[in-house]
């Protein structure tokens, strides 16, 4: 996810943040109570959780990608990823693949017969919207289906979460040398090692005490959690850059849009669906 610690200073309270600070963790820590609750509270809430979140940074996305793809057909789209998502719950991973191929082809099919000048881009980005923002967190709902699946979640949001957190506090006060400079300027190496070890010790910790699995296994599930989460954090920002925009959105205060809140967390849900898959195996 984007981080207080990764933006360009000057846009809020703190030089080192770039952002409204106080704004950022009230926003986050709100988020945060939310997904846990419906977590908890009733799996069909959590559903309606990812719907929402989907919908909106597809949305988001679509508008962000205008200017040089044309016009996709954002409306479609949208309401075509709350669909799969909503079937992938019920009907697991084979209805999430059929799903996503059968709202690629739409997509490509309404661009082709749109009367927009840049059809070619569109087509092409049509598909990258449904499989970055749709496909990817299908994934999030597959989880959640097991017995234990809130707690599997909660492993891949608390990691995430570190990953931020550990980032952010080392990268700010011990950031010396820049990650990906021409992409994320913030982003430093010194912060990358906070985020690898406060995973490890996150996944070390919580997966033998929650979903006994072994310690060996959490710090695993930690350190692919951290890369997957830093990957997409990069991807987000390079996407951004190369589209001339901080954010994809405004609504979430101090975060920017939905997409920049869970662009970590996009690329982080199927490496942790397929390694809990494997170390905490369900019938």
């Amino acid at each position: 996810m984007t981080t207080v610690a990764d933006t360009e200073a000057g846009s809020g309270h703190t030089p080192k943040a770039g952002r409204n600070l106080p704004a950022a963790i009230g926003i986050g820590v709100a988020l945060g109570g939310v997904v846990v609750a419906s977590l908890f509270i009733d799996k069909r809430a959590f559903v309606g959780l990812v719907v929402l979140a989907i919908i909106a940074a597809v949305v988001e996305l679509c508008r962000a990608l205008r200017p040089s793809a044309g016009a996709l057909p954002w409306i479609p789209l949208a309401i075509g990823a709350g669909a799969v998502i909503v079937a992938a719950y019920g009907g697991g991973t084979e209805t999430l693949v059929v799903g996503i191929l059968l709202l690629a082809v739409a997509g490509v099919v309404l661009t082709v017969i749109s009367d927009d000048a840049k059809r070619s881009r569109a087509m092409s980005s049509a598909v990258f919207v449904v499989c970055y923002v749709a496909f990817l967190a299908g994934f999030a709902v597959l989880m959640v289906v097991p017995s234990d699946g809130p707690r599997r979640v909660l492993a891949m949001v608390a990691t995430v979460v570190c990953s931020d957190t550990g980032g952010y506090a080392v990268g700010v006060f011990f950031g010396r040398h820049p990650m990906a400079p021409s992409v994320s300027p913030k982003k430093s190496w010194e912060g990358f090692a906070g985020s690898v070890v406060a995973c490890a010790l996150c996944g070390g910790v919580y997966l033998p005490l929650v979903l006994h699995a072994t310690w060996w296994q959490g710090g695993l599930f930690g350190l692919a959690i951290v890369a997957a989460a830093t990957v997409g954090d990069l991807a987000e920002s390079l996407i951004k850059r190369d589209l001339g925009i901080k954010d994809m959105g405004t609504l979430l205060p101090g975060h920017g849009g939905v997409m920049d809140r869970v662009d970590s967390i996009l690329l982080a849900a199927p490496v942790a669906w397929a390694l809990l898959t494997v170390f905490v195996p369900w019938s």
